[in-house]
């Protein structure tokens, strides 16, 4: 893949890996530095190294290769599924799961567990890394998760969630208590220029993002709310409350500096989901219990 850059007179004089650091989303600054130690970064046509710092006017050529995919193995993994036919299935994914194999976790995620349960039969539309997968959430995330068995009800699932008629809702215990019982967040979402590890409300390179919230009761310094999400941004949630000076309560990466080890991540929960089923056309939604982790935390706060 091909990527080619145009360097604006922002940009003259600042380092290539930087340069394409922040202007190609998908590349972090090591990656952009290993490309340039491979020859695959050219200004001008002309190979540059990691620390060339490119004048305004010059065009950026970086070769990116296509990634080589790992096959994931099917793994005997015990799933709480909350409905299965021939086209798709609901999860109810347990706090501390990946979804998918990724560096560092390539096994013990959903994919190998349904790469057993299912024997082979999941959308291949996502690779094979990602069978199956129509949307994700967090590892420390818990809640529903619905997977397409075929492509026919991948795209059909797709869609739905393209154009807002996929419905999800939340709940969070987040820090403090709201000034308003409950309102909505309209901020877009992008990836961070200080950190390409977190995503942050921003107007540069980002996406809409709107998520609806309610307050459900609070106490002991928290508050536990009802979330309903309109987009389906990468960490849509824990960003929009950061955002609001309200972080999602245990979140290591948005949340305070002192971290509730008790939660072990973020106390938020994909409580329902409700789609029209992508073969049949009849309407499916789904309303998981609050797991145990969460229903303590709001105990020991007196939190409803």
């Amino acid at each position: 893949m091909e990527y080619k850059l145009t360097v604006t007179a922002e940009n003259d004089g600042v380092r290539i890996d930087k340069l394409i650091c922040d202007n190609i989303e998908t590349l972090s600054r090591s990656a952009a530095s290993s490309l340039a130690d491979e020859g695959r970064i050219t200004v001008n046509g002309v190979s540059v190294n990691k620390k060339y710092k490119p004048k305004s006017g010059d065009e950026i050529t970086i070769d990116i290769p296509e990634p080589k995919e790992l096959e994931a193995e099917a793994e005997d993994i015990p799933l709480d599924i909350v409905y299965e036919d021939n086209d798709l299935l609901v999860v109810n994914k347990c706090k501390g799961m990946v979804v998918h194999p990724a560096p560092g976790n390539y096994s013990g995620t959903l994919v190998n567990a349904l790469l057993y349960h299912c024997k082979g039969s999941l959308s291949g539309i996502n690779g094979v890394l990602r069978p199956g997968i129509v949307h994700r959430i967090d590892k420390d995330t818990s809640g529903l998760l619905i997977v397409a068995k075929n492509d026919k009800a991948h795209i059909g699932l797709a869609e739905q969630i393209k154009v807002h008629s996929f419905s999800r809702e939340y709940e969070a215990v987040v820090y403090g208590r709201l000034k308003d019982d409950s309102g909505t967040v309209n901020a877009p979402i992008g990836r961070s220029k200080i950190d390409r590890k977190k995503m942050c409300v921003t107007e540069c390179n980002s996406k809409p993002a709107v998520t609806h919230y309610s307050v459900i009761d609070s106490g002991g310094g928290f508050s536990h709310l009802s979330l309903k999400l309109e987009t389906g941004r990468t960490h849509q949630i824990r960003v929009h409350m950061a955002y609001l000076g309200h972080a999602v309560a245990g979140d290591p990466v948005y949340g305070s500096q002192k971290v509730i080890t008790e939660l072990r991540g973020q106390c938020l929960h994909a409580k329902k989901i409700g789609f029209v089923h992508p073969i049949t056309g009849e309407y499916l939604s789904f309303d998981s219990e609050l797991p145990d982790y969460f229903k303590r935390f709001l105990s020991k706060n007196g939190i409803s």
